[in-house]
């Protein structure tokens, strides 16, 4: 898979490196922020965490990415493409064969303190959407978050996604139990539609 960048007003996203580690330790220095997600607590764990990423990236399961602020060049935090999905298409359908994703998932997803609340979430939906969507014409992208997390959900709520139920005992969770997961998606054919939303959201 090819690496991905994008740049917006706000924020630009880039493949997330080695280079990227001093900035996420200091992104992710309010604890308090992360009872749900796992973000890497220390410069050891940061570094374990942006080579398992690229691991990941290497194996062609996952675009991870860093989120830089682009008025200071800060990184303000991390996200990813994963569960890249290749579904089995027959020789007579058009996407036999594609090199992209007919479907994939967003998540990993975090900021520092001071990006919360402002446009910098909205911005990286926007423009991986827009990539997953517009560049790689894939038929779904789906969201998980733990279903303690409010703050998510009402984030996913906000740009448009897809309410689908919950998946019970589904992954790890950030505290190392079994967590239950909401799952969320936004179809092709729902994309107009959101996009038009994003766009009004950062319009504000």
């Amino acid at each position: 898979m090819a690496p991905f960048s994008a740049i917006g007003r706000h924020i630009r996203l880039e493949p997330l490196s080695r280079l990227h580690v001093d900035g996420l330790v200091l992104a992710a220095a309010d604890r308090s922020l992360y009872e749900w997600s796992p973000v890497p607590q220390n410069r050891v764990q940061a570094e374990r965490y942006v080579d398992t990423a690229m691991a990941w990236a290497e194996a062609g399961t996952a675009l991870p990415l860093a989120i830089v602020r682009r008025q200071d060049n800060l990184v303000i935090g991390s996200t990813r493409f994963w569960n890249l999905e290749q579904w089995a298409w027959p020789e007579d359908r058009p996407r036999h064969g594609s090199a992209f994703p007919d479907a994939c998932e967003i998540g990993y997803t975090w900021l520092s303190a001071a990006a919360v609340r402002t446009a910098a979430n909205t911005e990286a939906k926007f423009l991986m959407l827009k990539y997953a969507f517009d560049s790689w014409g894939v038929l779904r992208v789906c969201f998980h978050t733990d279903a303690r997390n409010a703050r998510s959900r009402a984030a996913l709520e906000r740009i448009g996604a897809t309410y689908e139920g919950v998946l019970r005992a589904h992954r790890m969770a950030a505290d190392y139990t079994p967590r239950d997961s909401l799952r969320f998606s936004i179809l092709a054919a729902e994309w107009p539609a959101v996009q038009r939303r994003l766009k009004d959201l950062l319009a504000k």
